[in-house]
């Protein structure tokens, strides 16, 4: 018997001018500017004021070789962000090489334009909080490689989606100023991230959220509730190359890509489903938390414990050495299931073997191969997992598991759950507040389960994205 009731994602259907800006209005008494000219247009920028809403009519503008939509020295508020919208979601549409020109502005945000261009979109350092929202980007191919750079604190890029892509390059790239420095508190949310084929070895991530030598600035960026489907430009889908952020409630269906935290430390990876894809999730560097993550039907490795070419990264290495994998230092590795992968739980052989890591009240399951293939550690703490299937079980130590079957049942979602009566229920022993819910959004309580679900008979809060939960006319 199922023993859920689903939450089904719902679509917002595209809305007219009138409910769309009412919808972004932070301003009782913000003025709605229709335009119709990219000279009208950026007469109305110019004039903008706190609250102001230019409303793009729908059509198709291209920007003359040499131009661009300049936005200098615009300052809006938190409360009434000046905001240029086009006037129905997706049919102002822009082309030409060049669109929006941002310098020395806040407080802005850009809604529901078709970017057709060719260079990129970049939120330079001298702004911030700026918001692009609603938005779809599919630039051409043999443009700028990076369509969408990010420089500036506090800002968010929402609800947009990113896709077809054949060409080496990034959907969205997160810097900062100066070479070490990060932008700060970024937001990326709801967006989805489609069709990246590029074949080449690596440099087609849809996200990048730094890059080596910035691997030590904390950035503080949430990336939640984004969707990708075959992202396969990169072996690396979320490529996190900073420190301090959290990675969380996303689905990577499809994908060659995983979430990989390859340089930085003190990173958050929780609640994301990666399903049916090749890779799973890569951890490098110090202190990160790992938890509550479904990993299932991955043709490739579904979480890799690294190995490294150097101990730690430090502000005085070479850049050689700063490319290198730094090795995965006391991470906390606790309640992820990782079902039906070709390759479960393994590990590396570079020269500094990772050390004093926790794996914790895991669930794997597989039917081939080992389940647990690390290469050499140092100090490891295993201690309830639970392992099931055909495949053997590898090298895990005898004390930090138990075979027996979980008793799962597959949702209407796909997703593999604990049933009433699994061996799982209430078998973590795990101390400490690492986690508080699930996988679902259901509460852990102080007798927690083995895996990414703890068992329960309410309806799921939280469950594999679809097309409908993300992207320009999500909720």
């Amino acid at each position: 018997m199922q023993r859920r009731t689903f939450l089904k994602g719902t679509a917002v259907t595209a809305l007219g001018a009138a409910a769309l800006t009412a919808s972004l209005s932070g301003s009782a008494s913000a003025a709605d500017i229709p335009v119709a000219s990219l000279t009208a247009l950026q007469n109305a920028i110019n004039g903008a004021a706190p609250g102001d809403r230019i409303i793009v009519a729908d059509g198709t503008y291209t920007v003359p070789a040499g131009g661009s939509i300049t936005i200098s020295g615009k300052n809006g508020t938190g409360a009434a962000p000046i905001t240029i919208l086009s006037e129905t979601r997706g049919g102002a549409v822009l082309r030409g090489a060049r669109g929006f020109v941002l310098s020395n502005s806040s407080n802005f945000t850009i809604s529901g334009f078709a970017f057709r261009q060719s260079t990129t979109l970049e939120i330079p350092a001298d702004c911030s909080a700026i918001r692009l929202t609603r938005n779809d980007f599919r630039f051409a191919d043999t443009g700028d490689p990076y369509w969408v750079v990010v420089r500036a604190d506090d800002s968010k890029i929402d609800r947009n989606h990113f896709h077809d892509k054949t060409t080496a390059g990034i959907f969205l790239v997160v810097d900062g100023p100066g070479s070490t420095a990060m932008a700060q508190n970024l937001h990326i949310l709801r967006n989805h991230f489609s069709d990246h084929s590029f074949t080449g070895d690596n440099g087609g991530e849809p996200i990048r959220l730094g890059v080596s030598g910035r691997a030590l600035s904390a950035a503080g960026a949430y990336v939640e509730y984004n969707l990708f489907e075959r992202c396969n430009g990169d072996p690396e889908a979320i490529s996190v190359k900073s420190s301090d952020n959290t990675v969380r409630y996303n689905t990577i269906r499809d994908s060659r890509g995983g979430i990989v935290l390859r340089h930085g430390n003190r990173s958050r990876v929780e609640g994301n489903h990666l399903i049916g894809g090749v890779d799973g999730v890569r951890v490098y560097g110090n202190d990160h938390v790992i938890v509550n993550n479904y990993l299932s039907g991955l043709s490739g490795r579904a979480l890799v414990v690294g190995s490294g070419t150097t101990r730690d990264h430090t502000p005085g290495e070479t850049e050689a050495q700063r490319r290198g994998n730094d090795a995965c230092d006391r991470a906390v590795i606790a309640h992820n299931s990782l079902i039906g992968n070709a390759g479960t739980l393994s590990g590396e052989t570079r020269t500094y073997e990772p050390q004093d890591v926790t794996i914790a009240d895991n669930l794997l399951v597989g039917d081939s191969g080992s389940l647990v293939a690390m290469g050499a550690t140092s100090g490891f703490t295993w201690q309830s997992n639970l392992l099931w299937g055909a495949a053997a079980n590898g090298n895990i130590p005898s004390g930090g598991f138990t075979r027996v079957d979980p008793r799962l049942s597959q949702g209407t979602d796909g997703v593999l759950r604990l049933t009433a009566g699994s061996p799982a229920i209430g078998a973590a022993t795990m101390g400490g507040t690492v986690v508080t819910d699930d996988i679902d959004g259901d509460q852990r309580g102080t007798v927690r389960d083995i895996g990414a679900d703890e068992y329960a008979t309410a309806p799921v809060l939280r469950h594999p994205l679809t097309a409908a939960d993300v992207g320009p006319n999500a909720a």
